[in-house]
């Protein structure tokens, strides 16, 4: 097939343009017409040979549509697939009313795969950068029961959930940011321009420098004079730290000691596993299988080392061992929470008490970045007193031996 641009007028009369697959542009245009957009010009595209710098830019994920952004589209599929407005004429109308262009992209796409004769499910799965797994999965069920509104509704109640809590987390770190980020500003310009302007009236005291000053007036020279080997340095350290963790074996690693920083390192497990427990609610209430829910949420979870313990998880299912009991070992859940998913499974309302734990996760969030700027103003302000101890020193201290000297 090949890509053509197009510009007519919808339904309503607005002016649209887009561009679109299509094996010649009379067909372009039967397509056209049948979503209800009367086209005025048909154009093949122009391939220039060659990527352009935003071609490069949505390949690294740059423009990618924002968790935000498909809460919106969630909401407004619901809508159609509620009201019965027929698949084609709604996903035309997002596709022209959307304002990131990789989704409008996407959504044509999807569009002309649909008159194709594929499914919905199928469509949107051609785009994983966009739909997770997790996502696809759950409007396939919905569309072989009959329920995709409802499948869509789910979704954007679990997104929004997942949008705020990434909200909070983003907002309580926040202030440690800024205070590191001002903190390597002001050493920074100490260091470059302060220090220097300082070094030859301690030179005057010869080999009494005390040593504090020496290291000071060291780390000084050696960032005046050899700026660009630290930022080598940084660099070099930057992509080796960025390759390594892109391999299996470094993203483990990684997501688990990220897990394990203190203060932080538990928001972000209770954080996650909030996502874990909702992810499992939502899968069991559309249908999916047990091990196929698991296996899903596997992929999704964006944590390779809480991935693993689910695939444990998972392969404990395929054996014929009930949740808790494959769960318990691996330590991913809390007590209490392995207690009421026992308690789900007995009683046959485990979706109910799954929401209930991702629940009690997510106060458990909230409790925790609640107290985070207590818990890291006693850090910082440690921090900060070293620093102002050492520069401290090291400034005043071979004053003080010159007025000494002085005096003397």
């Amino acid at each position: 097939m090949a890509e053509f641009s197009y510009k007519g007028r919808s339904s309503t009369g607005t002016l649209v343009s887009g561009r679109i697959n299509g094996s010649s542009s009379e067909a372009v245009a039967e397509r056209l017409i049948r979503v209800g957009v009367t086209p005025t010009e048909i154009i093949a595209a122009i391939d220039h040979g060659g990527k352009t710098v935003t071609d490069l830019w949505r390949q690294l994920g740059g423009g990618k549509p924002t968790t935000k952004d498909l809460c919106l589209f969630c909401r407004q599929m619901h809508v159609i697939t509620r009201t019965g407005l027929p698949l084609l004429q709604g996903l035309s109308g997002l596709a022209e009313t959307t304002h990131n262009v990789v989704l409008k992209e996407a959504l044509q796409d999807v569009i002309v795969y649909l008159e194709s004769g594929r499914s919905l499910s199928q469509s949107l799965q051609r785009h994983p950068q966009i739909f997770s797994q997790l996502f696809i999965s759950i409007i396939e069920v919905g569309e072989a029961t009959g329920t995709v509104d409802v499948a869509f509704q789910r979704m954007y109640d679990y997104l929004t959930m997942d949008q705020q809590v990434r909200d909070r987390v983003r907002s309580a770190v926040r202030y440690p940011i800024i205070v590191l980020i001002s903190i390597a500003i002001a050493l920074s310009i100490i260091t470059i321009f302060v220090i220097p302007n300082f070094a030859p009236i301690f030179r005057v005291l010869g080999d009494n420098i005390p040593l504090p000053t020496r290291i000071i007036m060291g780390a000084s020279d050696f960032a005046v004079n050899h700026w660009w080997k630290v930022l080598l340095m940084g660099g070099v350290m930057a992509a080796s730290v960025s390759s390594y963790i892109r391999t299996d074996q470094g993203r483990f690693r990684w997501d688990r000691l990220k897990l394990r920083i203190p203060v932080t390192g538990v928001i972000m497990r209770n954080a996650a596993l909030s996502r874990i427990t909702r992810s499992l609610a939502i899968s069991l209430e559309s249908g999916l299988p047990m091990n196929v829910t698991l296996d899903t949420v596997s992929g999704a979870i964006g944590n390779a080392y809480l991935s693993d313990k689910l695939s444990h998880v998972s392969n404990g299912i395929e054996h014929g061992e009930s949740l808790s009991r494959t769960a318990h070992p691996t330590g991913l859940f809390t007590p209490l929470v392995l207690q009421m998913i026992a308690l789900g499974e007995e009683t046959g309302a485990l979706p109910e008490l799954l929401h209930e734990s991702a629940d009690h996760y997510k106060r458990e969030v909230d409790y925790d970045l609640e107290n985070l700027s207590a818990a890291l103003e006693p850090i910082l302000i440690v921090l900060v007193g070293v620093v102002v101890l050492v520069l401290a020193l090291g400034v005043f201290l071979p004053m003080w031996d010159m007025v000494a000297a002085a005096r003397a």
